[in-house]
């Protein structure tokens, strides 16, 4: 088992862009004025075993379900897209009867290890080797933990307005997102 730098540096770069975490601090922002707390360390504990898990047993999984990668990844456009829409035009389509859970559902799953970063492990997993991509996870889950952690500053730093042109951009962003994976995985 041998650690190679350049492949952890180029999954480490690829998880990055899937994830997007700095993309997601509008909708961070928003979901932690909803629960009024974000559970910074259950959410990134979850997602980084969410991400490993599946890096092992995704294809396995889906198949005992019935599921193929592609079906998977459009369930997780459709996620993204709403997401995006909420961002975008100001609607509340996702609604949450207990609000601690935000951490959970939509944080840490379908956000930051939703379907295109488990179609995406699945793609690094077939380039490189799984302890690399594991490095990779790791390294980019740290800096999720800290994004996480400092959105309280990260929203005084870009202050109400510059939160809104983010929210809208990063919201056009994710839909763009969210349209790719779908015609990514539909063939339209």
């Amino acid at each position: 088992m041998e650690f190679n730098f350049s492949q952890i540096l180029s999954c480490s770069m690829v998880i990055f862009a899937i994830v997007d975490i700095l993309g997601s601090i509008p909708v961070v922002i928003e979901l932690r004025k909803k629960a009024g707390h974000i559970q910074s360390e259950k959410a990134t504990i979850v997602a980084t075993t969410l991400m490993i898990i599946f890096l092992f047993a995704g294809e396995t999984l889906l198949k005992v379900i019935g599921l193929d990668v592609a079906s998977f990844a459009i369930a997780g456009s459709f996620v993204i897209f709403f997401i995006a829409m909420e961002m975008v035009l100001g609607l509340t389509i996702f609604k949450e009867d207990v609000p601690e859970t935000v951490s959970i559902v939509p944080l840490a799953f379908p956000l930051i290890a939703g379907a295109g970063t488990m179609t995406t492990l699945l793609s690094l997993k077939t380039e490189y080797a799984t302890q690399n991509i594991i490095v990779g996870i790791v390294i980019n889950m740290c800096f999720v933990y800290f994004v996480l952690k400092n959105t309280s500053r990260l929203e005084r730093l870009f202050g109400k307005a510059g939160l809104n042109v983010l929210r809208k951009a990063f919201g056009i962003i994710l839909l763009a997102i969210a349209i790719k994976l779908f015609r990514n995985n539909t063939g339209l």
